[in-house]
Order: C-alpha cells, then sequence, then structure tokens
C-alpha cells in the first residue's frame, strides 16, 4: 500500500472512532448515499481492497499486481484485444473509484475478477503473469470473504461472477537459450522512468521472465571457455549484483521492516510503499513539507545514493515522523509508525556491528568500492581499454560494472564490452559513424592488470556536440548509436542511454568542453564491406564471426546480402555530382512558304513540318550558314546504325557516282511536354540534279507518314541516326591532299564525313578471342587492386606509427607516475615531520602549561649537546678502532739491492 493510506481507514473500526471524534483531516467520513451509486464510505472499502491488493508482495518481494496495472497498448499488441473482449486494468478500476461511476458492488467485484480472468486467458500456465492471476484471484476472494464476515457486504453483492471458461492452453514452447538477451535490453528496473507505451507493449509478464533468465546467464570464469566452440564466447547478461558491505547493511535494514506485521495480519510498512496521488489529496502535501516514502527510499539506495547507514535511518526516521504528524494519535499508522521506527534503529545498529569480512558472497568475492591500480582510481562507470589478445592494436572498449576482490587478494573487475564496426555481422552496406563502437551483451570478468588506460564513450547525440570536459586530447572518445544482438546478429538503435550504463551512474552526468561549431558527423560504408562473398544471396544462412583466443571479441565480424530489416534505415545516399548544364532546345525554323519534298511535290495539308531535313550539306563556304539554324548539331544516335556497306555514303553525290537508296530508319520524335516515341519513317534518296555553289542544295526530306505525329510548334528535334557524307568531286579536290590523307577515305578518295563517332571495336585478333573478362574489366580491376595495395600500406603505416606512438605515450606515463609518487611520497614524509612536531607541541603544553616553549627549547639544547657529545664519542671511538687496527697489520718494506 501506498503512503496514501496514511489518510485512508486501515479498518472499519477506526472509521466509527475517527468519525465519531469529528477528524475532518482523515478522508473515511461516510457521506450520504448517492440517488445513482455507492456511497462514499462504500466507495472508500472498494477503494481500500484496490490497495491492498495492488500493494501486495509475496515472499520473493515480488509485485503481483505490477503487470495488471495499466492498459495494455492496442497499437502493439492488436491480438490481445482480439481475444480478450473486455480489457480491464487496475488503473482502470481506480479511476472508477476516484469519479464514482460504481453504482453496486457486483460492479466493482465483476471488473476486478475480468483482470485475473483476462489474464489466465491470454496467457500460458507456465507464464508469471498468469501465476500472478491466479495469486490476484485468490486476495480477491479473501478480501470478499473478509468484507462479508465484517457486515459491509452481503454474499450476493460479493460473489464473483461467471466470466466464462479458461480455454485450454497451447503446448509451452521450448525453453530459449539461456544467454539469449532482448533486441532492446532496456533495464528493466526503470519500468517506472519510461513513458506508459514502453513498458505496456509486450504481452504481460513476458519481460519479467526474460529479464530474470537474462540475470542468471552462464557466466564462467575466462579460463573456462573452449576456444573451439564459438557459442561458448557468447557469455551474455548483465553481471550479478555484487553489493559492497555498506550496500548490504542498507539492503538489509530495508529488507528486515517488511517482516513486521499489525494485529490485522497485514505487513505495517505498507502504509509506507508510496505517496498519496497528489490530484486525490493535495492536502497532504500543504501539511508535509518533505513527503517521502518507501519507494523513493529503494530508489535512491539502488542509485548509490546513500553513503552511510546513517544516511538512510535518517530518511526513514522523516517518513515515520510525517505519518505521526498527519496522521491522529492512536490510529493503526501512527502505531506502526512508532514500531517501526524502533526496529530501524534496532536493526542499523545491528548490522553496523558486523564486520566487512561477513559480507563476501559464497564465493569468497569481497565487493570494493574502488581499485587503486598503477596510480589510478578505477571504479563502476569508468570507460576503459582492456587488453584484447586477438589484436593489440585495437584494444577492447568496455565500461566497469562491477569491483571486487577474491580470497587471494587478486583485484578484478566485470565489464561490459563495446564492439567496434568490424567485430559485428551486418549487411554489406551497413554505414558507421567514424570512430563508432556498439554495445553488447558481453558482461566479462578482467583482472585489473588487462587495464589498459582510460577511453570515453559518447551517445550520438552529443558526441558532435564536444568533449568530455578535462578529459585528455591524447585519449580515445568512441560515439555509440546502437546495441548489438549477438544471437541474431541485429543491431537496434538505442532508445535511453540511461539503460546502458550502470546504476550508480545513471543519474551523474558529464560536463562538456564544446566545440566552437558542432562537428558533422558523417557515416562511412563497412570497413569489411569487401569480405561479401561474390555469390552472396539474398536468401543465404547469416555468417557467423571468426572467434580466436578466450575473454576476448571476435577476431572479424562478417556481412550478407539479406534482406533489410524493417526497423533498419537504408544506406545514406551518396553525394550527388553536379548536374549537367542541358543544351538549349533549337526550334527548328518554320517557314509560310510551301516546302518541296525530294521529287518536287509540295506537302500536303499546308501543314508546318517541324522534322528536320535528315542531312546537311557539307561544304566550307560561308553561303552555306543559313543551314546552320535548321540543323541541330550531330549527337549520336539511342540505337546508332551499323556502318556497313559503306558504300552507302549519304544523300548528296555528283552525278558520276550511282545513288545508292538507304534502307528505311525508324527516329523517335520527341515532344518538349511528351516524351512518348512515335515512329518516323525516313527514306534518303539521292539527288539528280546538284548545284554546288550557286544555291543551297535540296536536301532529301522524308515523306511524313506520321499520322500520330504531334504538330507542334516545340517539338524536340530528336538525334538522328549515324550517317555518312562526301562531298562533290570539286569540293573534295579542294582539301589538300596532305589533309585529305589523314582522314578515312572511300573507293574514290573522298573523306568521308560522319553525323557520329565511330564504334568501339574490339582490338584483340578474332583469332585470339576467347570467352572471358573484357579489357576494361581486368583494367579496371587491376586499378583497384593497386589503390586498394596502397591503402593497405598506407593503413598499415598509419597503424604502426599509432601503436608506437601509444607505446611512447605509455613509457612517458610510467615515467610520470613513478615520479608523482616519489612526490608524494616526500609530501607524505613532509607530513608527518609537521604531525609530529604538533603532537610534540600538544604533550609540552600538557606537562608544563604556559612555559612548556621555554622548558621545549631548553629540553632541545640539552638534546642538542647530548647529541654532540655523542657524536664526538662516536668519532673518537671510530679513531681509536682504525689505529688499532693498523698497528695489527705489518708493513712489507722492499729489499734495497746494492
Amino acid at each position: 500500500m501506498s503512503t496514501e493510506e496514511q489518510t485512508v481507514l486501515p479498518s472499519t473500526e477506526e472509521v466509527k472512532t475517527e468519525e465519531n471524534a469529528g477528524a475532518e483531516a482523515n478522508a473515511t467520513a461516510a457521506a450520504p448515499p448517492t440517488p445513482t451509486g455507492l456511497s462514499k464510505q462504500e466507495l472508500d472499502v472498494c477503494d481500500g481492497i484496490l490497495k491492498r491488493i495492488s500493494d501486495y508482495r509475496d515472499e520473493d518481494d515480488h509485485e503481483v499486481s505490477g503487470a495488471f496495472q495499466r492498459m495494455l497498448n492496442r497499437r502493439n499488441l492488436p491480438d490481445y484485444f482480439n481475444i480478450i473482449k473486455e480489457p480491464m486494468a487496475l488503473s482502470t478500476i481506480r479511476q472508477k473509484i476516484t469519479r464514482k461511476q460504481y453504482k453496486t458492488y457486483q460492479e466493482f467485484v465483476r471488473d476486478f475478477a475480468l483482470i485475473s480472468h483476462n489474464a489466465m486467458v491470454y496467457n500460458r500456465p507456465s507464464a508469471q503473469v498468469h501465476k500472478d492471476a491466479v495469486v490476484i484471484e485468490r486476495l480477491l476472494k479473501e478480501e470478499l470473504k473478509k468484507a462479508i464476515e465484517d457486515k459491509v457486504m452481503t454474499e450476493a453483492e460479493a460473489e464473483l461472477p461467471d466470466l466464462g471458461e479458461i480455454p485450454p492452453a497451447d503446448p509451452s514452447p521450448p525453453p530459449e537459450p539461456e544467454d539469449e538477451e532482448p533486441e532492446d535490453e532496456e533495464d528493466e528496473d526503470d519500468e517506472d522512468e519510461e513513458e506508459d507505451d514502453t513498458d505496456d507493449d509486450r504481452p504481460r509478464g513476458r519481460r519479467a521472465k526474460r529479464a530474470r533468465r537474462t540475470s542468471t546467464a552462464a557466466r564462467g570464469k575466462p579460463e573456462e571457455n573452449n576456444k573451439d566452440d564459438p557459442d561458448s564466447q557468447k557469455k551474455r547478461g548483465r553481471p550479478p549484483k555484487v553489493h559492497t558491505p555498506m550496500e548490504a547493511r542498507i539492503n538489509t535494514l530495508l529488507k528486515g521492516l517488511r517482516k513486521f506485521k499489525n494485529p490485522g495480519g497485514d505487513l505495517k510498512i505498507l502504509h509506507f510503499e508510496k505517496l498519496p496521488d497528489k490530484s486525490v489529496m493535495p492536502e497532504y502535501y500543504q501539511d508535509i513539507k518533505n513527503p517521502i516514502a518507501m519507494d523513493l527510499i529503494k530508489r535512491k539506495a539502488k542509485r548509490k545514493k546513500y553513503q552511510s547507514v546513517d544516511a538512510v535511518l535518517k530518511d526513514l526516521d522523516l517518513m515515520f515522523e510525517n505519518a505521526k504528524s498527519y496522521n491522529l494519535e492512536g490510529s493503526q499508522i501512527y502505531n506502526d509508525a512508532i514500531d517501526l521506527q524502533k526496529e530501524a534503529k534496532i536493526i542499523a545498529e545491528q548490522e553496523k556491528k558486523k564486520p566487512d569480512s561477513d559480507f563476501a558472497d559464497e564465493d569468497g568475492k569481497l565487493p570494493l568500492a574502488e581499485i587503486l591500480y598503477n596510480g589510478e582510481l578505477w571504479k563502476v562507470g569508468d570507460w576503459i581499454h582492456l587488453q584484447n589478445p586477438n589484436d593489440v592494436t585495437k584494444p577492447i572498449v568496455a565500461q566497469i560494472y562491477r569491483t571486487w576482490q577474491d580470497p587471494q587478494g587478486q583485484k578484478w573487475i566485470n565489464a561490459c564490452w563495446y564492439y567496434r564496426p568490424e567485430q559485428t555481422v551486418h549487411r554489406f552496406e551497413k554505414h558507421f559513424f567514424e570512430n563508432e563502437v556498439v554495445k553488447t551483451g558481453q558482461y566479462r570478468d578482467h583482472k585489473i592488470e588487462e587495464v589498459v588506460d582510460r577511453c570515453f564513450v559518447m551517445f550520438f547525440t552529443r558526441y558532435n556536440k564536444g568533449r568530455p570536459r578535462g578529459f585528455p586530447k591524447d585519449k580515445e572518445v568512441y560515439v555509440c548509436e546502437a546495441r548489438y544482438n549477438e544471437e541474431k546478429f541485429k543491431l537496434n538503435k538505442i532508445k535511453t542511454w540511461a539503460s546502458c550504463v550502470p546504476d550508480e551512474v545513471r543519474e551523474k552526468d558529464y560536463e562538456m568542453d564544446l566545440f566552437d561549431i558542432p562537428k558533422k558527423m558523417k557515416k562511412v560504408p563497412s570497413p569489411i564491406k569487401h569480405l561479401l562473398r561474390e555469390d552472396a544471396k539474398e536468401d543465404d544462412a547469416l555468417p557467423k564471426p571468426t572467434w580466436g583466443a578466450p575473454n576476448a571479441p571476435p577476431i572479424v565480424g562478417a556481412v550478407h546480402r539479406r534482406p533489410r530489416e524493417a526497423n533498419e534505415s537504408p544506406p545514406p545516399e551518396p553525394t550527388p555530382s553536379p548536374q549537367p548544364t542541358p543544351e538549349p532546345v533549337h526550334r527548328p525554323i518554320v517557314s509560310d512558304r510551301p516546302r518541296f519534298d525530294s521529287q518536287g511535290d509540295i506537302s500536303m495539308g499546308g501543314t508546318r513540318s517541324s522534322v528536320p531535313l535528315p542531312s546537311p550539306m557539307a561544304s566550307h563556304t560561308p553561303v552555306q550558314t543559313a543551314y546552320g539554324q535548321q540543323f541541330q548539331a550531330p549527337r549520336p544516335s539511342p540505337s546508332p546504325a551499323p556502318l556497313v556497306p559503306q558504300n552507302s555514303y549519304g544523300s548528296h553525290s555528283s552525278g558520276s557516282h550511282p545513288p545508292v537508296t538507304h534502307t528505311p530508319l525508324y527516329q523517335q520524335t520527341y515532344n518538349q511536354y511528351n516524351t512518348t516515341p512515335q515512329p518516323v519513317v525516313q527514306h534518303s534518296t539521292p539527288m539528280n540534279n546538284y548545284q554546288q555553289y550557286s544555291a543551297p542544295a535540296p536536301r532529301p526530306v522524308a515523306p511524313m507518314q506520321t499520322p500520330h505525329q504531334s504538330h507542334h510548334s516545340n517539338a524536340y528535334n530528336p538525334p538522328r541516326p549515324v550517317e555518312v557524307y562526301t562531298l562533290s568531286e570539286q569540293a573534295n579536290l579542294s582539301i589538300p591532299a596532305d589533309i585529305r590523307s589523314q582522314f578515312q577515305q572511300d573507293e574514290y578518295g573522298k573523306v568521308i564525313f560522319f553525323t557520329a563517332p565511330p564504334l568501339d571495336i574490339n582490338p584483340v585478333p578474332e583469332e585470339k578471342q576467347q570467352l572471358g573478362h573484357s579489357l576494361r574489366y581486368l583494367a579496371d580491376k587491376a586499378r583497384h587492386k593497386e589503390e586498394e595495395d596502397k591503402k593497405r600500406k598506407i593503413r598499415e603505416s598509419h597503424l604502426e606509427t599509432e601503436a608506437k606512438e601509444k607505446m611512447k605515450r605509455m613509457k612517458t606515463g610510467a615515467e610520470g607516475k613513478k615520479h608523482w609518487l616519489l612526490e608524494q611520497k616526500m609530501a607524505a614524509m613532509e607530513e608527518w615531520r609537521k604531525n609530529m612536531e604538533k603532537g610534540t607541541d600538544e604533550i609540552y603544553k600538557d606537562l608544563h602549561g604556559d612555559n612548556w616553549k621555554e622548558i621545549r627549547d631548553m629540553e632541545q639544547c640539552r638534546l642538542a649537546i647530548k647529541q654532540e657529545e655523542e657524536y664526538k664519542k662516536q668519532k673518537a671511538h671510530e679513531e681509536f678502532k682504525k689505529k688499532a687496527t693498523e698497528a695489527k697489520e705489518v708493513k712489507i718494506t722492499g729489499f734495497k739491492w746494492i
């Protein structure tokens, strides 16, 4: 029950007593029955039943009503509302009581019975929510039986309705693997902090089961891993709760308060579980300036905000004092507050007397608040680099979750790994941020000696804005956007960053040194995209990563071509190249005078043809400039006509050459606003009467045989098919011979003019042509290979340089740590000297009173004289010993030869 019960009747007898006393503060005064529903006193009875069942907890401190508090989300669970025709939740009943919508007790009992009935219909008997529903039904029957005994309800009013039979359950599915982790593994302890939809978008009870299964995943020691079994590497799930001695004392205190019951058989602490609703009881918050309840105290303990047992005891005293000041003296809540306040102090004193060694777990692990290693303190929440035995150039990115010491004195940490993109399995088109890592479900134990140095991981919403304040420039800062499911090889975007970090630092934000301009975040292709098999298909099985040393991430991940998931965003679009400047559309000149075809006939209908003449007259004389206005520049045709046979050169020829008729060609004509192609038959007919210079040469024009052709004046002039032209005899001879020899000529020695560039021809001799790759492909392949080799060499050189710099930094750091330790020792010695002098002065003050300084100075003088005398004696003794030693020595002198 909530603290709201501090103003609600704990029993019927109390209601009558307080009403007779005229206590207006208690919200249990009976109101006259309303003509349309239950009276206020009857609604209070319903509210009391609701609260007692809502706050009930079993022996394991499990809240059985937690899954039934709010209505499920229809959008995310449509099948629930197809099966359950009358959905019901405790919040709905609570709202109907507040709005006085119940007319009879039967309506209230039916709504309550619907909750457990719906849960048993929808869920399997093996589900936790089904078991909770059975407990809810049992509690309801007990409450109704008690109401009948107290003559609050009649047996007819308290009778449970017949809501139908529970259908037989389908066979339960096989248990999921223990190491499987939810795709979106938001912390189950944060359910009350998320939006309503986030917790209720799932079938009730499933999340709690999966959370418990995850927390009990296998966590053998690293050396127990089998290198040959990849699945043995996938140890998932958060580490077990390992409380420090102080945290264990606090938890024992809070759990100890749940053992005491009042004469009615209810737990005394139930009245203090939650604060009353502000909208229902605003007067409580006017009288109580510092409201607090057990749920807030538990949350603070979970967030590691209490540094001592006394701090918890202070909040408990505040809670009990609030209850005593608001409720009437002698009431059940008042008496319970007094009793629990005394018991809390007794339990606290007992816990404080226990030594820390009593709180080691069954394996002998003694939790530590922090670890001193290499002159630095390492604690929960720190981002670190760990040694990677598979690749020393890519240390493991991790965050510390637990710190402890084993019975042998070895210090350990438990850290959550973050994989680099090349260590995951993903689609070959996947793009990642530069310096990106992904959160995994790997929580591994490491010795503290495996820590290399510090790093930092930022959520992608803050990464581009700055760096953590005071974080060294030479330390790596990574960005994280997604979590990685190693069972299904999926990357899911993280919704709330707080759910990814330990409880101890969840509410501790860090300050930032902001950039002058936010950094532009760019996604780059997968670093292992090149590992995609050439024969990869969309229906291939998911590839597996390559594992190496135990207790280390994969050596390399894998890529595949499987279809993109519904929640997976497509790869970013490539940067578009600048659009080419469109060529202006040249409109053909339309004349009002009649046009003549190649036979000299006038075009029928007097229409203005917008089809250009197919072949301009090539000439070097300025007289022909008028033709430039009627023809576009030659363009390659979408379907160029073959250049053979080459004896058909064009529609202009001299009279000495026999005319050659072109095969009819179909050409597309486009309207400026309508792109539907329409065929135009064009016949090239050579001219018989050709005048070279006197007038523009007539051109062959195809007769208009296009009944569906548009005659819009803005018709688009399409490119012509490939055609070949030659000049007249005289015009051709006017070109110098040395220039003519540089160009292709026909069998008559005339220079050939083409309207389109020649087609590519195969330079490989026909006898050597075999099935295989084209020369262009082979050239591109060789060029790409050369580029990749260059990039690889550059990358290897860069990695080698980085490794050298890192080693240099580590050596420099080691020397700096030695220097720092020496300075600390000197400072400690100096502090010790000062403390000794200060302690000596205190002793002299206590012994000699006001004259202590004179006496101290005199004794120091005597001490100095004594030391001097001793020094002289020592020197004399050393001199005596030296002479005695010399006297014992026999000097050997040389012989003198005569």
